[in-house]
Parts: C-alpha cells; sequence; structure tokens
C-alpha cells in the first residue's frame, strides 16, 4: 500500500495522504512521496487541478514525532537531520505554490503543524464542517515557526500569533472567517463538494488560468506600482494567445467557445 495514493480522474489529479495510522504524518517517507509527485504534476499538461485528502480520520497531525525524536540521537543532537528535514518540507510547500495548477486542499478530522501549514500552503481549501486546525508545536515547547510562514500570508496577523502562542484549535467557522479556507461542508459532500470545485476551474482556460496563478503570486509580493506593471504585462501575454481570442468571440457571438489549447 503506497503511503500516498494519487488517483486521476480526467484533468483533475487528487492525491490521498495514506498512512492513517500516523494520522498522515509528514514523515521522510510523506514528504519523499508528494515532492515526486509534484514534480510529476508539473510538467504533466494533461492535468489542470490537485486535490489532496488524507486517508483515514484526520487530514494530517503534522511532522512524524517519533521521527524527529530519532533524529536527535545523532552526535550534533540531530542538528543536521533537522535542518535537512524542514529544508525538506519547505520544499514540499513552495512547489505547491510553484505548480502551475492550482491545488486544492481537503481536509477533515485535525490539520496540524505542519498538516495546518500543508492547507495554508495549497492555493484553496475545502473542510469538512468539525475540521480542527491548530499550529500546536507551542503545547510541546516548539514553536510553529515553519508553519508559520504559510499561517501568516492566509490569515490577518494578530490572529495567526494567537494560534502560534497558545497552541488553541479554531473550528472551520473561523478558519473560514479568518481565511484559512474557502468553506465548509457536511463531510458526506466533502469529496463531491471537492470535485465540483476543481472542475469547474479545470473547465477554464488552462493557458488563462496558469498565467493567471503565477501572476497572482508574484504580484502579491510587489508594491502597488510594481504590480500593476507587472500584471499589465502578465494582461498583454494572455491577450496574446489564440484561445483568448477566441474566449472572447464566443463571448460576444453568445457560443462555446472552442478552445484547442490544454
Amino acid at each position: 500500500m503506497a503511503i500516498l495514493e494519487r488517483s486521476d480522474n480526467g484533468p483533475v489529479a487528487r492525491l490521498t495522504l495514506n498512512h492513517p495510522e500516523k494520522l498522515n504524518a509528514l514523515s521522510d517517507a510523506m514528504l519523499a512521496a508528494l515532492q515526486d509527485q509534484f514534480d510529476r504534476l508539473a510538467g504533466d499538461s494533461a492535468i489542470r487541478v490537485v486535490i489532496i485528502d488524507g486517508a483515514g480520520k484526520a487530514f494530517c497531525a503534522g511532522h512524524d514525532l517519533k521521527e524527529m525524536t530519532a533524529g536527535r540521537q545523532a552526535e550534533d543532537g540531530g542538528r543536521a537531520y533537522f535542518a535537512d528535514l524542514f529544508t525538506r518540507c519547505a520544499r514540499v510547500m513552495t512547489a505547491i505554490r510553484a505548480l502551475p495548477q492550482p491545488v486544492i486542499a481537503q481536509p477533515h478530522g485535525i490539520a496540524t503543524a505542519a498538516g495546518c501549514q500543508l492547507v495554508a500552503s495549497c492555493d484553496l481549501a475545502v473542510a469538512a464542517n468539525g475540521t480542527r486546525f491548530g499550529v500546536n508545536g507551542v503545547n510541546i515547547g516548539l514553536f510553529c515557526s515553519t508553519p508559520m510562514v504559510a499561517l501568516s500570508r492566509n490569515i490577518p496577523r494578530k490572529q495567526a500569533f494567537e494560534m502560534l502562542t497558545t497552541g488553541d484549535f479554531i473550528d472551520t467557522d473561523r478558519a473560514a472567517a479568518l481565511g484559512l479556507i474557502n468553506r465548509a461542508v457536511p463531510h458526506e459532500d466533502l469529496a463531491a463538494e471537492t470535485d465540483a470545485l476543481a472542475r469547474q476551474i479545470a473547465s477554464k482556460l488552462g493557458t488563462a488560468v496558469r498565467i493567471g496563478k503565477r501572476a497572482f503570486y508574484d504580484q502579491i509580493e510587489m508594491g502597488l506600482d510594481q504590480a500593476y506593471a507587472h500584471t499589465g504585462a502578465v494582461m498583454v501575454e494572455n491577450m496574446m494567445v489564440e484561445d483568448t481570442a477566441e474566449g472572447i468571440s464566443a463571448f460576444l457571438e453568445k457560443r462555446t467557445p472552442d478552445w484547442h489549447q490544454d
């Protein structure tokens, strides 16, 4: 049984964290499997949207604490292992942003520490009602500094800092209000709702979505004038796409566009 399962349904790829006995912890093996799939998806033009979910009763409980404890047994107290671990984890998280396809997290149960980081790193998130989110490392003496990077780029800073310093969970209502997730739905509808969102996005012109995702993250780090200059150039690039001209013509002629690109 693979620790990470991939199933493709037309233009949508679903990655399932598949180690429920460990609450789908981001172990060394899980991180490696995610990185491998992201590397593959980056060049897969047939896939337009990616969904990440988890098997069992939880989405992801963060890093594997037993592996981390074993890593401390090295002569240097684990310093080299931990530096490598957090570098590999950061590479996985940033790979999501770098993917040309939008990535939707589908959390349920709990998403804690690096598991909450995974949700925050995805472009979109649809959660099951009752899911709890937390960056709880402070409760065991380990401040969630790397999860903080993604979390603080998703929700207001005072709320992020409260979560980080108290170790408290937030529920789906709070997560939606803060912007950590797009919405919450009944657990029995979770997969269908996420699939519907994925298929809606996949129905758009793939070239435009890829251009737009890249521009979205580029401009958000810029000052206002630079952002407008950059996105103006992106709009020009997009307008030069033949299928964009077809999309505009179809809209004006009140018909379905006949797109030829992926």
